[in-house]
């Protein structure tokens, strides 16, 4: 990917590793424009990064999706990369059998990045160079079973990300997956104090390093253990990842 000279939209982009890599982005002499449902946080995002545009958008609600697209189109007809970042992480007590975090989860994850996309493919399908940006994570490969809606969300973000490489394969639009490990975001509250947890500008350096390699997969090193679990015995892995998260009250990201 060519990391200057873009049109970038940014979901999840008022905090986070969506923030941080719309910093990145903006200092390389990107036009970016963050979205997200809080005013106040993309309102400081761009005071912060003068140059940087935002759109209020809720990417669980296709309705606003619908409404936002025409207008983010005319603004910035030369928009030309999509990041589908945004995403919610909620516990998740499958005995109680109760649904509404699921929902939710599963209409912000999954949804939204497919809603925002298919809204966007005829626009960048219009461009000279085009990329799309899928953020999903180590746990595709690896759930932690204290948040199985999201892990499915993200294992299924996986899943479309590569039948879409492959149905644009022939176009002039670039697919392409950042891959994150556990990093210290504020996903499910405060920034977890764990030293196994990846610091947000090392993530967010070592990301941009890979994405000007060409890769389509966006794997820093910390997650490797996760996205290669299946050539290994996938079962121990995963029995030894839940048991040391869980020991610890943690999640990751």
């Amino acid at each position: 990917m060519n990391l200057t000279g873009n049109t970038i939209f940014i979901t999840g982009g008022g905090s986070g590793i969506g923030l941080v890599l719309a910093r990145q982005f903006h200092q390389r002499g990107n036009q970016v424009i963050v979205a997200g449902r809080r005013k106040a946080n993309l309102d400081a995002a761009t005071a912060a990064n003068p140059g940087m545009k935002s759109i209020v958008l809720d990417t669980a609600d296709a309705a606003s999706i619908a409404a936002a697209v025409p207008k983010l189109i005319a603004d910035f007809p030369a928009l030309n990369v999509v990041v589908n970042n945004a995403g919610i992480m909620r516990p998740e007590d499958l005995k109680q059998g109760k649904v509404a975090d699921a929902e939710a989860i599963v209409a912000t994850n999954l949804l939204g990045p497919i809603r925002i996309t298919a809204a966007l493919l005829p626009h960048l399908l219009r461009q000279p160079d085009a990329t799309i940006v899928n953020v999903s994570s180590g746990l595709a490969f690896v759930p932690l079973a204290m948040t199985p809606t999201y892990c499915a969300t993200k294992a299924a973000i996986h899943s479309y990300t590569q039948s879409l490489r492959y149905q644009l394969k022939d176009t002039g639009i670039k697919v392409l997956e950042i891959i994150p490990p556990w990093v210290a975001t504020e996903l499910m509250g405060p920034v977890p104090d764990d030293p196994r947890a990846m610091p947000l500008d090392q993530f967010i350096a070592e990301t941009m390093e890979i994405l000007s390699t060409g890769a389509e997969e966006i794997c820093v090193q910390n997650v490797l253990f996760l996205r290669n679990a299946a050539k290994g015995d996938e079962a121990a892995i995963f029995k030894t990842f839940n048991e040391r998260i869980f020991g610890t009250g943690q999640t990751v990201s």
